[in-house]
């Protein structure tokens, strides 16, 4: 758990950030990210070092020769401010500085260190780099939850300053979602958009809060750190990012993918148990750029429906989704939004729609959204469907987005899980089931709206006679008091 002291101390250096010129929240979150790095190395290299000294035999293939030693966090950390701004700016030691070294050190530095091309050190100060150095030194490395929820922290200052917003879904709504889904064992988990790979991350989360056992065997060990999850995400900064979220919260060697998802180059199919994801909204792509598959399903070039195609192909049969798309996806008219409806509802099985309010992505969205609970069979399966209307997230849905009490999560799991106990439940109530016929005839239309009933309350109002002798009461009323004050007036 975070304390208050390390937010504080990160709440101090994001301000000397911002002061010395860095105003762009990824590139402040980038710097950190490449530090927390290179003291990673460092601490790589002392475990290789205690093993070898135990064991006996000689260090193969350190990330750190002889000769580079002053490139070690455990080295600069000690240094005056100014020499070590000078290890990180002038190549002093066989031609590299600290930041060369770590672009360079490949696949020794672990999934991070292949996404490095393009990264460039930017702290302009050795003051500046000092203070990051000595905050990142305080952090105890070998707690998992410190690192991951300090890092956490670090993301969540994308939302706070209002801007590349698009890149951090709510934690408590990836949360949500994830506790809907309960990740199994065996699953081979894939966030297609996957930005700084939260919906990863909180799946890792649930398996250690609820099958702590788990992790005590070897196979299981094996799965999660190599072959459980899949991120993949085209912008570069981003994915790195990635990278070392999933790192910082134990997860060693997740497969990453930089490339565009919708492009010709990802031809992945039926790979994935489970797919969580918010893919990109409003956008729009040329026919040519798209993978012709996915036009199949539905011909569109809007990434929300294209992303939609997308998880249909990369599901396994058995394969669970659960997606967050706008409000348009659930009633749009077009021939191609009809489609992909029908096609998730008809030919799979649409298991739930929970439309969330207007305000959860605030400060920097206002869009209404929904999220989506299908699972891929190819032959069809959906009977009836779950619909809830949350109006309440935990959170006030003004920009400032305070903790209040009003919070509908919990009501939406505990009803989610116990599904048999919605039937017959009235559509005047927050959550209620709709059959599939019913949806079929509304031509696929997902919209709570379409199937909520509004209870109208008989309102008894006086009769219009008795409504004027009273106006005209109150008019006596006004015109005695007027006289009272011209009296007192003189």
């Amino acid at each position: 758990m975070i304390t208050g002291e390390l937010k504080s101390q990160v709440d101090k250096i994001w301000e000397s950030f911002w002061t010395g010129g860095i105003s762009n929240p990824l590139t402040v979150i980038e710097q950190f990210t490449y530090l927390l790095f290179i003291r990673r190395l460092d601490e790589r290299q002392i475990a290789e070092e205690g093993k070898v000294s135990l064991l006996g035999g000689q260090l193969e293939n350190p990330i750190f020769t002889e000769a580079q030693q002053a490139l070690r966090w455990g080295h600069f950390k000690n240094q005056d401010p100014q020499v070590m701004f000078e290890l990180f700016t002038q190549p002093k030691v066989e031609g590299l500085t600290v930041f060369d070294h770590m672009r360079q050190v490949g696949s020794k530095g672990g999934v991070f260190a292949q996404y490095m091309k393009g990264a460039t050190f930017m702290i302009q100060t050795p003051k500046l780099l000092d203070l990051v150095v000595q905050m990142i030194d305080k952090i105890k490395m070998d707690d998992k939850d410190t690192k991951g929820d300090l890092y956490e922290y670090l993301l969540s200052k994308i939302a706070t300053a209002g801007t590349n917003g698009q890149f951090r879904t709510p934690r408590h709504i990836i949360q949500m979602m994830v506790d809907m889904v309960q990740p199994q064992k065996e699953e081979t988990i894939c966030d297609p958009s996957c930005g700084s790979a939260g919906f990863l991350v909180a799946a890792s989360e649930y398996l250690h809060r609820q099958h702590t056992d788990w992790f005590l065997e070897e196979d299981f060990l094996a799965h999660y750190n190599d072959h459980m999850f899949t991120g993949i995400e085209f912008d570069s900064t981003m994915l790195r990012i990635g990278a070392m979220n999933l790192q910082l919260h134990g997860i060693e060697t997740p497969e990453l993918l930089g490339q565009d998802a919708l492009s010709k180059g990802n031809n992945i199919e039926e790979q994935f148990s489970l797919i969580l994801a918010n893919p990109p909204f409003k956008g729009s792509l040329d026919y040519s750029e798209v993978e012709p598959s996915l036009l199949l399903t539905a011909k569109t070039k809007k990434t929300e429906l294209l992303f939609l195609s997308l998880m249909l192909r990369m599901l396994k049969v058995g394969g669970r989704c659960a997606v967050i798309i706008p409000d348009g996806v659930l009633f749009g008219s077009s021939k191609a939004h009809k489609q992909i409806r029908r096609e998730i509802i008809e030919k799979h099985r649409l298991q739930a729609v929970v439309s969330m309010p207007s305000g959860v992505f605030k400060p920097y969205a206002g869009v209404s959204t929904a999220a989506l609970f299908f699972t891929k069979t190819g032959t069809g399966g959906t009977e009836q469907v779950w619909f809830y209307d949350m109006k309440f997230d935990g959170y006030s849905l003004d920009d400032k987005r305070t903790e209040t009490k009003e919070n509908d999560i919990p009501d939406i799991l505990q009803r989610y899980h116990n599904l048999d106990a919605e039937t017959g439940r009235k559509r005047t109530k927050r959550s209620f089931l709709v059959p599939i016929e019913e949806i079929i005839e509304n031509e696929w239309d997902l919209s709570i709206n379409r199937y909520k009933e509004i209870e109208y309350k008989e309102v008894q109002y006086a009769p219009p006679a008795e409504i004027i002798a009273n106006i005209k009461q109150l008019d006596e009323e006004r015109h005695q008091i007027l006289k009272a004050l011209e009296g007192l007036l003189g």
